[in-house]
């Protein structure tokens, strides 16, 4: 299920919301505990993210419920004071070899099979089959979930759930399931079993909503439409393949920045609160600065579990510059089971490493604050040509063409009906103000006035017509 269609917004969540709330109200009436009202909601949430996410592939929930399993029982093991510290970690490396085993047989055998085939045929050995496996949605978010959650036991970081109903609640609770953002468990461990739901915080949580919303539908839908011109067509002009990196770079932003918008206002309507996923990443003055606005939460989980265990900037220049490179590398292949995301992820490793090695007196930060902006905004730029490419041959081909190399010649002008309309001239300037403007929607949404609330309305209202006008098109973080 996706949350811009019309089963969503129009069925699946007015009876989620109308169930919650209903037995909140009974529980108050009744004088239930917090602890017991709050295994009745996470069972209500449980079972609503388990018809979400099945709704989709039924078996997919089996999947998930396999890993839920094994990192509760793994880190039960690991939580007991009497259990041999040997059994705990025998346990701990259990839960962490089969979450990740999971993950790596589902995305990334059929790649490494491919690559093997590749690799033996040039030996003249004949190829084999390809597994033709089909990606659970989401797997890389909740197997990251679980991950955080059992490493954190290990840690003594983290208190172990109260119960395997709270564990499941946090796993599959669904505006977060399928996309992110990617929520520690010790950030909503005590919200587990203690929320606070207020009318406030409703009408919040659904501005954050609407606004996330009405970024997908009418920023990055039609910027999408443009990108995939661009880089569909055989030979782009200069300017083309430019305006086509540009659309696709606001395309990625609205599209998971509104993702995360929504799922952090939906838990904020029934009493949960996320962390920002996003601070406004295209007004950063470097590729640091860009990694601590651009996914939040991806970055910082791989700077604590991940970074900082490979030693982090501890043991000298040299080792924290492979420790970046490393972790960059993992980074973009966990965005998917292609090379062009390692490229991307090395080339924003080897960003990082040079940002590292010229140190807070390098030239770059003596620049006025306009140039960095826009210099590392152009560096950003060409980094999405490699996470939008379908190859890494394609990628170097569209390279060419934004440096004025098109196979087809000087055509500055190549697709003038496809990527110069009224229409999307009109979204890309909306977007730029959108992108500019200083106060991000995560901050905005606080404070509901009447103003800001007038303006909410007739936004929601223009975003479901044209959703409804709108072919199926789901987010691009889905496939990750």
């Amino acid at each position: 299920m996706v949350f811009t269609t019309s089963l969503f917004v129009f069925y699946f969540l007015p009876l989620v919301l109308a169930l919650y709330f209903s037995l909140l109200e009974a529980c108050r009436r009744l004088g239930a505990s917090d602890r017991a009202c709050s295994l009745v909601l996470n069972a209500v949430l449980v079972c609503a993210s388990y018809v979400f996410y099945g709704w989709w592939e039924p078996w997919f929930v089996l999947l998930m419920l396999g890993v839920t399993a094994i990192n509760y029982l793994c880190a039960r093991v690991a939580s007991r004071p009497s259990v041999d510290p040997r059994r705990k970690a025998r346990a701990t490396r259990l839960a962490i070899l089969a979450s990740l085993g999971t993950l790596g047989f589902f995305k990334y055998a059929p790649f490494l099979e491919q690559n093997l085939n590749d690799l033996l045929s040039w030996f003249g050995v004949e190829r084999a089959p390809v597994l033709a496996l089909s990606l659970p949605i989401g797997i890389s978010f909740y197997v990251f979930h679980a991950l955080s959650y059992t490493i954190d036991i290990e840690r003594r970081t983290a208190a172990p759930v109260r119960s395997g109903l709270d564990f499941a609640c946090y796993i599959a609770f669904f505006p977060q399931l399928v996309a992110g953002p990617i929520i520690r468990y010790n950030t909503v461990a005590e919200q587990l079993v203690h929320r606070t739901v207020s009318a406030e915080r409703f009408r919040s949580g659904i501005v954050l909503f609407v606004l996330g919303f009405a970024k997908k539908i009418l920023l990055a839908n039609p910027m999408g439409r443009v990108a995939d011109a661009a880089f569909g067509a055989q030979s782009p002009g200069a300017l083309d393949a430019w305006f086509g990196a540009v659309a696709f770079s606001i395309q990625i932003y609205f599209d998971f920045a509104g993702y995360s918008d929504m799922a952090i206002g939906l838990a904020r309507m029934i009493g949960f609160e996320f962390p920002r996923n996003f601070n406004a990443p295209y007004q950063s003055q470097s590729i640091t600065d860009f990694w601590r606005r651009w996914h939040i939460s991806l970055s910082t989980f791989l700077r604590d579990y991940l970074y900082i265990p490979l030693g982090g900037n501890r043991r000298g220049p040299i080792r924290t510059y492979v420790n970046l490179l490393v972790v960059m590398l993992l980074g973009g292949l966990w965005h998917g089971a292609n090379w062009t995301y390692v490229v991307w992820g090395a080339y924003h490793g080897v960003l990082l490493a040079l940002e590292r090695y010229h140190g807070k007196r390098g030239f770059w930060l003596g620049m006025p604050r306009g140039i960095r902006v826009c210099g590392t905004l152009v560096l950003v730029l060409v980094s999405w040509v490699f996470f939008r490419a379908a190859s890494l041959h394609d990628a170097l081909i569209y390279l060419a063409a934004m440096c004025g190399q098109s196979s087809a010649g000087p055509a500055w002008l190549a697709l003038p009906s496809l990527l110069y309309t009224r229409t999307s001239l009109a979204v890309m300037a909306v977007a730029g103000v959108v992108l500019a403007w200083p106060v991000q929607a995560h901050d905005w949404s606080r404070e509901i006035t009447g103003s800001r609330a007038m303006l909410i309305h007739p936004l929601f209202c223009l975003a479901l017509l044209v959703m409804i006008s709108q072919s199926f098109n789901p987010f691009l973080y889905f496939q990750f």
